[in-house]
């Protein structure tokens, strides 16, 4: 027997996260196989068709839950479409014909989309992705949508000015120097500081938001509380806290890189949110320890950590500490327009990273690279 299929596995879990967040999970079903295409069919015991940067096992699809007061958990799908023919070209190709897809069944427009497409599609894609997508499913309303566009997609050297045109052309153009005077470390634009993602919601309201993201290597904490400060009415000291708790500390983070972001609504020059990304997995030894720092923080905002071990007991399918890498990430969101904690989780569809107190003695950056555990050797665990 070849075992469950990547939709089959993927789709136990979407389901059971739209149940904790009491969404009904037909259309999210419906979604995911879209995504997957003819890839969710093959058997996890095959290697992924195409190495996507989606997630540490190469899936091409990550969850999360969004945590905010006076509503429920909101769940999010990201993920990457993967062409039949696999190529950073073909794969790019797939993912705008997916998105225009959604976004006619969704009666999302695709206005903004077009309005900078061409700074970010290319023939020749360069980078570790071309375009990614995430649905956002409430217990209300329609999904929303939103892509993630590559700014190293034409190359690193390239990245800075594809975003101060994008930025531009949605009537944001005086943000750019906002980013370089809050966010990137004095001559660190391109090394210590990389443009990690340009997002869009897909829609013209007025609430549709600009994201855009920026990646710390080797930052401490006050260098987000830098950031954060752009943007007025938030506490962006709390930024110091959250790193403390999901992190371990104040820095500096050798591992995976702090990732910050900032939300814009068009026509609005200044910032009105920002994020921090906290990549808990490289900071612990195994998920038990990454639960306790997330559930620390989701108390510390209000938030009952019951609803995380909900979240976990949805998609693990293992113990918490045999492996480290279900929990992804930790998010602190401030200001507009969701203020609130976002717990990330990989499917660990491929496998899972054993337990850092197994890695003792391989760098920080080995250690991330270590050689998954497949999922299949826990079971009755």
């Amino acid at each position: 027997m070849c075992g469950p299929s990547l939709f089959e596995h993927a789709n136990d879990q979407l389901a059971r996260l739209c149940r904790c967040a009491r969404i009904d999970p037909e259309l999210a079903t419906q979604l995911l196989s879209e995504l997957l295409g003819s890839g969710g069919s093959r058997p996890l015991s095959e290697r992924p068709a195409w190495p996507s940067n989606v997630a540490d096992d190469h899936a091409p699809v990550e969850f999360s839950v969004a945590f905010g007061r006076r509503e429920y958990p909101t769940v999010r799908m990201l993920g990457e479409a993967v062409a039949t023919c696999p190529g950073r070209a073909s794969n790019l190709a797939a993912a705008t014909t997916l998105l225009s897809r959604w976004a006619s069944r969704l009666g999302r427009s695709m206005a903004r989309f077009d309005r900078v497409q061409d700074l970010f599609v290319t023939d020749d894609p360069q980078g570790l992705f071309g375009m990614w997508h995430s649905i956002i499913f409430r217990n209300s309303g329609q999904p929303e949508l939103k892509v993630y566009f590559n700014p190293e997609i034409r190359g690193t050297g390239r990245a800075a000015d594809l975003v101060a045109e994008a930025l531009c052309r949605l009537g944001l153009s005086r943000s750019w120097q906002m980013v370089l005077d809050h966010a990137v470390r004095p001559g660190e634009l391109g090394r210590g500081d990389r443009l990690a993602f340009f997002a869009l919601d897909l829609g013209d309201g007025p609430r549709a938001r600009v994201k855009l993201y920026i990646a710390h290597d080797g930052a401490e904490a006050r260098d987000v509380v830098r950031a954060a400060d752009a943007v007025d009415g938030i506490a962006a000291a709390e930024c110091v806290e959250f790193c403390d708790i999901v992190g371990g500390g104040a820095g500096p983070f050798d591992g995976r890189p702090l990732v910050g972001s900032y939300t814009f609504f068009e026509g609005a020059e200044a910032p009105v949110g920002y994020s921090l990304y906290v990549p808990v997995r490289s900071y612990v030894e195994d998920d038990a320890e990454a639960r306790d720092r997330v559930a620390a923080a989701l108390d510390r905002y209000g938030f009952d950590p019951a609803e995380l071990d909900e979240v976990i007991r949805a998609v693990a399918r293992r113990p918490l500490g045999a492996g480290v890498g279900l929990l992804t990430h930790a998010s602190l969101r401030l200001g507009s327009p969701y203020p609130g904690v976002t717990v990330y989780l990989s499917t660990e569809a491929y496998g899972a990273a054993p337990p850092r107190r197994q890695q003792v003695g391989a760098p920080a950056c080995e250690r991330d690279r270590q050689p998954a555990v497949a999922w299949s050797d826990f079971r009755g665990a």
